[in-house]
């Protein structure tokens, strides 16, 4: 089964694509899209979502998993326009005919490491060690992408 994570931005969006089968994962592809910031806000989401669809178009993958938000109260305003992304890559992930998944980061954290408050470190080393990677993954984004990918895997196996 293939298993598209999603670490949602309003510049940066991670997203890694990985297969799972057998009790393991075998990563397939991750990188990132960006958006211009120098357009407006609507042109930018248009362009999430354009760059969403291409890879969801491509892969097909049964699931999509996304990191849920979490609210700096000392930046609303940023979790808002977080929320926008995050809402037409929802919207992309649905229209392609996907489950949606959404696990907060201390969920991720925990299923990958058994620490909810995990380090961005730690988070990479364990999806090196895992995944038998030659480097830790980066950028973050790419990163946080792979570990909601295997999240949303390790759940899948606990569900049965």
């Amino acid at each position: 089964m293939k298993i598209l994570g999603i670490d949602p931005g309003l510049r940066v969006c991670g997203y890694a694509l990985i297969e799972t089968g057998a009790g393991d994962e075998k990563l397939l592809e991750a990188g990132v899209f960006k958006s211009d910031e120098s357009k407006g806000l609507a042109e930018r989401l248009n362009q999430i979502a354009c760059d969403a669809w291409q890879i969801l178009d491509k892969y097909a993958p049964a699931v999509v998993a996304v990191e849920e938000l979490y609210s700096n109260y000392k930046h609303p305003k940023t979790a808002i326009l977080m929320g926008h992304a995050r809402g037409v890559i929802l919207y992309k992930a649905v229209e392609a005919g996907a489950e949606v998944r959404s696990f907060a980061a201390t969920r991720i954290k925990k299923s990958l490491t058994g620490n909810g408050r995990a380090s961005k470190e730690q988070m990479q080393r364990t999806i090196q060690q895992v995944l038998g990677l030659l480097n830790m993954p980066e950028p973050a984004d790419v990163a946080d992408a792979i570990a909601v990918a295997m999240c949303c895997a390790n759940e899948r196996r606990i569900e049965g």
